[in-house]
């Protein structure tokens, strides 16, 4: 593929996925919010970082293929596969939490913790696929700048998410009894 041509698809490939979620997470904050959903103080600005940080992310490692042409096939096949994977397994989560999945920190006061799908076996599964999304594009992209200083960088501003999340849905949720 030409690197124009392999840019572009790259360009479909990462933003309409990420123009879908964002439309979907807007419906669900919608939702939230109607039923006494609060976004905690502590998460504004952390979002406001993530919602720049994170298609950002994605352009800069794009930008670098763009410079410097075509991947390695071998580089572009297990970017491309794990890509697949981070988004399955994000989609997975988002289908999980139905309703309550949103790109900001919402919760409703009294709802319980999902326990099932895949939060039986990771406690931040979305948050596991937006790593696995930025290495995998990283390695499509042979972005050997970009690429790791978007997952050290967003990969601070995940933690400072956790942490804000873990404490709203701490004071704010029912704890289901295990599962498994």
């Amino acid at each position: 593929m030409t690197g124009t041509l392999s840019t572009l698809v790259l360009v479909i490939i990462v933003f309409v996925p990420m123009l879908i979620e964002a439309r979907r997470a807007a419906v669900n904050e919608r939702a939230q919010r109607r039923r006494g959903g609060v976004q905690p103080d502590a998460d504004v600005a952390v979002y406001r970082s993530m919602q720049v940080a994170y298609p950002g992310a994605f352009a800069a490692m794009i930008g670098e293929h763009l410079w410097n042409g075509a991947s390695p096939t071998a580089l572009a096949v297990a970017g491309a596969a794990l890509f697949v994977a981070s988004k399955g397994l994000k989609w997975w989560a988002i289908l999980t939490l139905s309703t309550s999945w949103t790109f900001r920190v919402i919760v409703v006061p009294g709802e319980p913790l999902v326990g099932r799908g895949p939060y039986r076996f990771v406690r931040h599964p979305n948050y596991v696929a937006v790593a696995g999304e930025l290495v995998g594009v990283g390695l499509m992209t042979s972005a050997a700048v970009s690429g790791p200083l978007a997952v050290v960088l967003f990969g601070v501003l995940l933690k400072r998410r956790i942490s804000v999340e873990e404490k709203a849905l701490a004071s704010s949720t029912r704890h289901p009894p295990c599962s498994l």
